[in-house]
């Protein structure tokens, strides 16, 4: 398997015939990674120039405005999604520790590709996914005072905000430098978001979002991202 770019791994189809017993098929135990040797894997959308960059392993964005970066490959449930990332405080200008936020599950209204290349691709300016169907948090938004989970609907006005999925506490916010481990989950109904060993929201979909795109979305920050990996789970 290449480590410059996300690969599919697929289960072996022989059979051993043991005590008088055919073992099955091993599953896979990982779809797709990206160790970030070169950004071949992702889609960008900027709403300004920004410096991106890959270095031993890591990703790190360094932004002054929206920013959007689409993996390619679609994803199809149920997956767990999981990678590590730090909010960067070291002085520079983008240094805001603000805004470590996530599309999972996503996709045009119509099903397609939310990232098209053309006249219709989209800028990077936020107001421009809200017609998407996804689910989507937003840690440490509005300058690091809110985290949020939403499931958008694709309506261009519409984007539905539950109380419980509208968070303010210290505990819930982004920490500077602080290396942490992202879980997104879109297991059937069962929807969830974890940081670390902590569950911060969870949803349970009557209608889920079944396959789509992953992105990472920031503004006006600097982020550094890690081990980027997306595993199957067993169906609910």
């Amino acid at each position: 398997m290449s480590s410059t770019a996300s690969s599919r791994i697929s289960a072996s189809f022989g059979f051993l015939l043991l005590a008088g017993c055919a073992t099955q098929p091993a599953k896979p135990t990982l779809l797709f990674q990206d160790d970030f040797r070169s950004l071949d894997q992702w889609v960008i959308e900027a709403e300004q120039p920004a410096r991106l960059s890959v270095d031993n392993g890591s990703f790190d964005i360094d932004t002054p405005a929206g920013l959007t970066l689409w993996f390619r490959p679609r994803l199809d449930g149920p997956v767990k999604i999981e990678f590590d990332a730090t909010a960067v405080a070291h002085g520079g200008a983008n240094d805001q520790v603000s805004d470590l936020n996530v599309f999972w599950m996503a996709a045009n209204a119509d099903g397609s590709a939310p990232f098209q290349p053309g006249p219709s691709q989209r800028s990077g300016k936020f107001a421009e996914y809200n017609d998407l169907r996804t689910y989507y948090v937003g840690l440490g938004g509005n300058r690091n005072t809110t985290s949020r989970f939403r499931r958008y609907i694709g309506d261009p006005d519409v984007r539905p905000l539950l109380p419980e999925h509208d968070l303010s506490s210290p505990q819930v916010l982004l920490r500077p430098n602080q290396r942490q481990t992202i879980r997104l989950i879109a297991n059937g109904r069962s929807i969830e978001y974890w940081r670390d060993d902590k569950r911060l929201f969870h949803l349970e979909d009557n209608a889920p979002y079944e396959n789509g795109w992953f992105a990472l979305r920031t503004t006006y920050s600097h982020l550094r991202i890690a081990r980027f990996r997306v595993h199957p789970l067993a169906p609910p």
